[in-house]
């Protein structure tokens, strides 16, 4: 078995074809895409003792928000601790070993319904399902950038599309073994959290096996790479923790954290925000068909943008996504004052494909900034700028909703401050992103040996 997983061994032959990588990736990102449904399971498990309404001993909502916490943390932690590991350890190894903890992360969490032991849960989907999440998800990225050289944005989005796509899959599917399983005495998640780990693990299992890397030199067939490099594109290699001593790397860092907090922030709340915003006009029920388009438009986003960024160039993406978004954000407050349902609308779906493609442009971004070589280690130490964002979006929407609802401001009114945040936040990100440029040669390989870096700052300072 530990043969067939190393990366020897998933080498691709002659005859090939590189479109059998997007579906390999798939297979795993659309299933660890289920996380963005998981408040699916929120509500039924705060009555897994009372059935039809909480009992004393049934959880609190409260305490249910630390599993998706949880998991988003260790996301970003495991994807930075295992970024190497997964580089050096191929796609195949890597996907294996997501599968079989995001498998055993629903099991443990089964057993925790189970048992009634919240303890478990957070240590299965949270810690254990975390890290799932972040070797899953980084585990495809440097793979289709090598075998897409022609166009790494759109291959490293036909994958991170899945991500976003996932709950479209997990919330009907989920809420549907629940209605199977309840009984007027049990409610059916321990046997929905069993058969999601067993689905979800045959699929990532297939991904595991359909996926291969390209031999040594390979190019795709007519592909001839450009005879002059742009500034912004290297052609060398920088070594993974090399990369992290660079400015751009935190400049980029700071970029992906500010779009994705100003995203993020929102996405938990857009149901409750438009229902506010527009009382009497915007129902439960259109509400939730709202957040159902939103997330059509950040799986869309995670394509469309990063397949842009082959035309325009991924720096030039991002500046799109501060400018365009600064002005939407402004925009928002306006709509909600007049009354107009269409432009509130139509200024989220555009920010949340946004959003989305922030996380699948910054890929390519790190390719060109860094080389392909160790892009997948990199892009998953980038990968904790999630994990804050995660913290700091849902944070300033919420306790900026309570203090301005407290001091008198109409529920109408009271996500206006937090709209001009965001845009504030991504003037930042505009300069962080503006301050970007090429790195220097002192931190390119020399074959296989990392930059020379360290020394010439050693001997500067001597």
């Amino acid at each position: 078995m530990a043969s067939f997983l190393d990366r020897e061994n998933t080498v691709a032959k002659p005859g090939f074809s590189r479109w059998m990588v997007p579906p390999a990736a798939l297979c795993v990102h659309l299933c660890i895409g289920q996380a963005y449904a998981y408040s699916v399971f929120n509500l039924p498990m705060t009555k897994l003792i009372g059935i039809t309404q909480s009992a004393p001993g049934d959880w609190k909502l409260t305490e249910l928000g630390w599993i998706f916490s949880l998991a988003i943390f260790f996301l970003g932690v495991s994807s930075a601790v295992f970024g190497r590991w997964v580089e050096e350890g191929g796609p195949r190894k890597a996907m294996f070993t997501a599968a079989c903890c995001w498998a055993g992360g629903f099991f443990l969490s089964a057993i925790g319904v189970y048992l009634h032991a919240l303890w478990l849960i957070y240590l299965g989907y949270g810690v254990l399902g975390g890290i799932a999440l972040g070797i899953g998800y980084i585990s495809p990225v440097s793979t289709l950038i090598k075998w897409f050289p022609d166009r790494p944005g759109m291959a490293t989005g036909m994958a991170i599309m899945g991500f976003g796509g996932g709950a479209f899959i997990a919330s009907p599917l989920s809420v549907w073994l629940m209605s199977k399983f309840n009984t007027p005495t049990h409610i059916g998640v321990m046997e929905t959290f069993v058969i999601l780990g067993a689905v979800y693990f045959c699929f990532m299992i297939v991904g595991s096996i359909i996926v291969r890397v390209p031999p040594a030199g390979w190019m795709p067939e007519g592909y001839v790479p450009p005879a002059t490099t742009n500034k912004m594109i290297t052609r060398n290699d920088v070594f993974v923790y090399d990369a992290v001593k660079t400015p751009q790397f935190w400049l980029i860092w700071w970029v992906l954290c500010l779009n994705v907090t100003a995203g993020i922030g929102v996405l938990g709340q857009a149901s409750a925000m438009s229902q506010e915003m527009f009382p009497g006009h915007i129902t439960p029920v259109a509400a939730a068909g709202f957040v159902g388009l939103m997330s059509l438009f950040n799986m869309g986003g995670r394509f469309c943008w990063a397949s842009l960024s082959d035309y325009i160039g991924r720096r030039n993406t991002y500046f799109v996504f501060m400018v365009l978004g600064f002005i939407l954000y402004c925009t928002v407050p306006y709509a909600g004052l007049s009354g107009n349902v269409v432009l509130f609308v139509c200024c989220f779906l555009v920010i949340i494909s946004m959003y989305g493609g922030g996380f699948s442009t910054v890929p390519a971004y790190l390719k060109d900034m860094f080389g392909v070589r160790y892009v997948g280690a990199i892009h998953g130490l980038l990968l904790t700028a999630w994990s804050m964002a995660g913290i700091f979006g849902p944070v300033i929407v919420n306790y900026l909703r309570e203090y301005n609802i407290t001091h008198g401001v109409p529920k109408a009114q009271a996500y206006n401050n937090t709209m001009y945040i965001m845009a504030g936040l991504l003037v930042i990100g505009f300069i962080c992103n503006l301050l970007v440029k090429a790195v220097h040669s002192r931190y390119h390989m020399v074959g296989d040996k990392p930059g020379t870096a360290v020394n010439t700052l050693a001997s500067a300072k001597a």
